[in-house]
């Protein structure tokens, strides 16, 4: 616990030295990591989702790719394609900047749904189908979307089971003034998130990961768990409560967060921290508009945690 402890103290210094003042979403992001899901980070322009996305990958010795999607993009932009060889008289598959270990997936809402949904295979899986082949990705494999959920304007909102994938959907929000005033500071030579280095390697990754799925979880936080899941899918005003792959999503993300603070067993708060993040985006509020269900969707949330019984 202690090598697990400090290596997971050096990520964090290392990505809150670009990334000021940003705790929390820095600590989501580690736990969405360290539990083998994907993040989405939903927030306003200029806010720091694409800085906060870069710092994590700097500081992973692996792979790392960033795609700004567009209106105009076709899955074989994310995938690849064959491309034929007239020396060889044959076709030749050339991989796609989905073959990496971070994918930064930027303002995944503007393209299509048909190129959205080109990360589906590759999100739930690690691998992807490309003319009837199956190519594996990377491992570890990590995609880390972000999108702007105040413009609409030429934009394809994201579909449930698309949503479905993510572990957790976090947002950063803006900084306090006198954060503000050290990140002025701090760019006075460019971007920091350039110059960070590398601190976990691929096989100090998996070792930490390996950690987290072996974190207690005791019978009475599942049970604690599922009381949360089966209120959404009973609650008068949500259309649609979150699905079983939602609750394993939050006992995985549980899990990790136990491992981040310290512990090799999960407490009830750790479920209450990643509530919202982990299953807010799962659930379809009624006769709300896409641009609001989000907010709708916390609230209720927030009140289905106040009503259901902590175990002791």
């Amino acid at each position: 616990m202690a090598e697990d402890h400090s290596l997971i103290a050096a990520f964090e210094r290392n990505v809150s030295s670009a990334i000021l003042g940003k705790p929390e979403p820095i600590r989501l992001a580690l736990v969405t990591l360290l539990a083998q899901g994907h993040l989405l980070v939903e927030d306003a322009p200029g806010v720091g989702k694409t800085a906060l996305a870069k710092g994590i990958a700097k500081s992973l010795a692996c792979g790392f790719k960033r795609l700004q999607f567009t209106p105009d993009m076709l899955p074989s932009d994310i995938l690849g394609s064959s491309v034929y060889l007239p020396s060889l008289g044959e076709f030749e598959f050339r991989q796609g900047p989905i073959f990496t270990n971070v994918l930064l997936a930027d303002e995944i809402n503007r393209t299509t749904p048909r190129t959205q949904s080109a990360l589906l295979e590759a999100m739930s899986e690690g691998q992807v189908s490309v003319e009837g082949k199956t190519h594996k990705l990377a491992d570890p494999f990590f995609v880390l979307a972000t999108q702007n959920p105040f413009e609409f304007e030429g934009t394809y909102p994201l579909p449930e089971n698309q949503l479905d994938r993510f572990m957790l959907c976090i947002e950063i929000g803006y900084s306090t003034r006198e954060v503000e005033k050290n990140v002025l500071t701090n760019h006075r030579d460019g971007e920091p998130v350039d110059h960070l280095g590398p601190v976990l390697d691929p096989a100090q990754l998996a070792q930490l990961q390996k950690a987290a799925r072996n974190v207690r979880v005791d019978d009475s936080i599942n049970d604690y768990m599922l009381d949360i899941v089966t209120a959404t899918r009973t609650h008068e005003q949500l259309q649609l409560g979150v699905s079983t792959r939602g609750v394993i999503t939050l006992y995985r993300a549980a899990q990790a967060l136990a491992l981040v603070e310290g512990r090799n067993y999960v407490i009830p708060d750790d479920v209450k921290r990643l509530a919202i993040p982990a299953l807010a985006h799962r659930i379809v509020v009624k006769g709300v508009l896409h641009e609001g269900r989000r907010e709708r969707a916390k609230s209720i949330l927030k009140q289905i945690l106040g009503k259901t019984p902590v175990p002791a």
